[in-house]
C-alpha cells in the first residue's frame, strides 16, 4: 500500500509522532530511484533536501513550524533556486546556476515546504509531450509508452508516481492542464497575475503562470494560497488580497454551469472522452445544478491567436539566450557574429527554433500589422467573450485536451497535430482566468480522461471548492 499520497497523511503521521521529515524525504527519495527510468526528475537535491527536513524537524519539536512542514515539492526546471542549476531543459542554459530563488518558491520554503529536486519539460516550456527536452523524455507512469503532456510532464509524473507530496509547472497554453490529465492527477493554472513570475525563466510573458500538481483539491489549494500575492519583485503581480483557498472548500449551493458545444462536438474529440463529460453535465444536472449548452464561435480564432502572440513574446524573451554572459557558447565560433549564430544554432532545439522564427516573423516590419496587431485584438474579443460568459454562469465546463495520451513519436513530425493537444486549454490562457484539470475516469484503454473547469478571474476559491466537489462526488 502506497503512503502518503496526500499533505493531510504526512501531518497526522508527524502529529502522531509515527514519521519525522527525515523519514519522508527517505521515503520520496527511494522512491524517486526506484522509478528513475520515468525521467522525472533531472536533478535530486538529495543532501539539500535531507538537510532542510532535519531543519524542519527541529522547528517541529520546538512548536513553531511553518504551515508547509512535511511537505515535499518537486520543481519545474524553468523556475530558479538559489544555488541549483535552472536550465529549462536546454542545452543552452547548460550549467547555468541560479543566484537567487524566485518569489514562489521562496515563499513555499518560508512555510517549511522541503524541495527534493527539478523536473524535466519541453525546452523552454514549449510542447506538448515532454519529447523536446535535452534531458530526454519523461515516461508517463500509466503507459510507458505515452506521453505524460507537456510542457510540464516531468512535473505530473512526480505527482502521479508519488516522488513528492505536490509539485510546480508553468502554464502558458495549458502546459500544467494537459499533463495533469494525461497522468490522471489534479493541475491548476492560476488568474493571470495571481502569482509573481520573478524567478520563472521566460517563455511568454504575458501569458506565463506559475502552476501546481497534486493529488488532492486541498493540497493544490494550500500550495497555491501561499504562493500567490503581490510582489515588490514583479509589477505585474496583482495586489489583491488572497482568500485562504484550502480552508474555503466546501461546496454547497446549486451552480449554473455554462459548456461550450464547439468543444463537446468537436470532431477532434475521442469519443470516450465525449461520452464522460456529458455523463459528468447529466450527473450535475441530477444533483441539482443548472447545464446550459452555450455556442463560443471564437473556437477556431484561439489557437492562431496563441501561437502568434506567444511566438512573438518568445522571439523577444529568448533573445537574451546568446553564450556570451552565461549558459552554452560554442566552440566552433571564429568571431562575435559566428559566435552568437551558433550558439543559438547549436544551443536550441528544433521546436524552440521553430517558435523564434516563427515569432521573429510575425514581429517583422511587413507583417507585424497583419499578425501581431490583429492578433492582439482578436484576443481581447475572445477574453471579452469567456468573461461575459461567466459573468453570467458560476463555471464553464469542457474537456481538458482532446485525446487522452497519445504514444511517443505519433505527433513528432507534424507540429500543426501536436499544436492542436493544446486546443480547449489555450482560451483561458488566452483570457487570463483560471482554470483546474482533475481526473474523471479513464477511456477504454485505461488512460486517465481530464476535465476542465473555468472560473472568472482571480475565483480561484470557487474553482477549488467546485473542484473539490466534483472528486468528492466521483469518489
Amino acid at each position: 500500500m502506497e503512503k502518503f499520497r496526500s499533505f493531510d497523511e504526512i501531518k497526522k503521521s508527524l502529529e502522531n509522532k509515527e514519521t519525522d521529515c527525515k523519514a519522508v524525504v527517505t521515503y520520496y527519495l527511494n522512491n524517486i530511484q526506484t522509478k528513475a527510468h520515468l525521467n522525472a526528475f533531472v536533478e535530486v537535491y538529495t543532501q539539500s533536501a535531507l538537510d532542510q527536513a532535519a531543519a524542519v524537524d527541529k522547528k517541529l519539536a520546538s512548536g513553531n513550524a511553518g504551515k508547509l512542514a512535511g511537505m515535499v515539492l518537486g520543481i519545474k526546471d524553468v523556475l530558479c533556486y538559489q544555488g541549483h542549476e535552472a536550465n529549462a531543459s536546454s542545452k543552452i542554459l547548460e550549467g547555468f546556476e541560479s543566484q537567487f530563488t524566485g518569489t514562489a518558491i521562496q515563499r513555499l520554503i518560508d512555510e517549511d515546504a522541503i524541495i527534493i529536486g527539478r523536473l524535466n519539460c519541453d525546452e523552454f516550456g514549449m510542447g506538448s509531450s515532454n519529447e523536446n527536452s535535452v534531458h530526454g523524455r519523461v515516461l508517463n507512469g500509466v503507459d510507458e509508452e505515452r506521453v505524460p503532456g507537456g510542457s510540464s510532464g516531468g512535473s505530473a509524473v512526480a505527482v502521479q508516481a508519488n516522488l513528492c507530496t505536490a509539485s510546480l509547472g508553468t502554464d502558458t497554453g495549458g502546459s500544467v492542464r494537459q499533463p495533469a490529465a494525461f497522468t490522471g492527477v489534479i493541475g491548476v493554472k492560476p488568474t493571470y497575475s495571481r502569482v509573481s513570475r520573478y524567478g520563472l525563466i521566460a517563455y511568454a510573458s504575458s501569458f506565463d503562470t506559475i502552476g501546481v500538481f497534486s493529488n488532492t483539491v486541498k493540497d493544490n489549494a494550500l500550495v497555491l494560497e501561499i504562493m500567490a500575492g503581490s510582489d515588490d519583485f514583479d509589477s505585474t503581480a496583482s495586489r489583491k488580497p488572497v482568500p485562504h483557498y484550502s480552508e474555503l472548500l466546501h461546496f454547497d449551493k446549486p451552480a449554473k454551469i455554462a459548456y461550450l458545444k464547439e468543444t463537446i462536438y468537436s470532431d477532434s474529440l475521442q469519443d470516450d472522452i465525449k461520452e464522460n463529460i456529458l455523463g459528468t453535465l447529466e450527473t450535475l444536472k441530477k444533483e441539482g445544478h443548472e447545464i446550459v449548452e452555450v455556442n463560443f464561435p471564437l473556437l477556431d480564432y484561439v489557437l492562431p491567436t496563441y501561437y502568434i502572440l506567444t511566438t512573438a513574446e518568445a522571439s523577444s524573451n529568448l533573445s537574451r539566450f546568446d553564450g556570451v554572459k552565461y549558459g552554452y557558447r560554442s566552440p566552433n565560433a571564429h568571431n562575435l557574429e559566428s559566435m552568437y549564430k551558433m550558439t543559438r544554432s547549436e544551443g536550441f532545439g528544433p521546436e524552440v527554433k521553430r517558435r523564434i522564427m516563427l515569432g521573429t516573423f510575425v514581429l517583422s516590419a511587413s507583417y507585424y500589422d497583419a499578425y501581431f496587431t490583429k492578433a492582439q485584438k482578436v484576443r481581447r474579443l475572445i477574453k471579452e467573450f469567456t468573461e461575459n460568459l461567466l459573468d453570467k454562469y458560476d463555471f464553464i465546463i469542457m474537456p481538458t485536451t482532446p485525446s487522452t495520451a497519445f504514444k511517443f513519436g505519433e505527433h513528432s513530425n507534424d507540429p500543426v497535430a501536436m499544436y492542436l493537444e493544446d486546443l480547449f486549454t489555450v482560451q483561458a490562457s488566452v483570457s487570463g482566468v483560471p482554470a483546474i484539470s482533475i481526473p474523471n475516469g479513464t477511456d477504454r484503454n485505461g488512460l486517465p480522461i481530464g476535465l476542465q473547469i473555468m472560473a472568472n478571474s482571480f475565483k480561484e476559491a470557487d474553482l477549488f471548492a467546485f473542484a473539490n466537489y466534483l472528486t468528492t462526488m466521483k469518489s
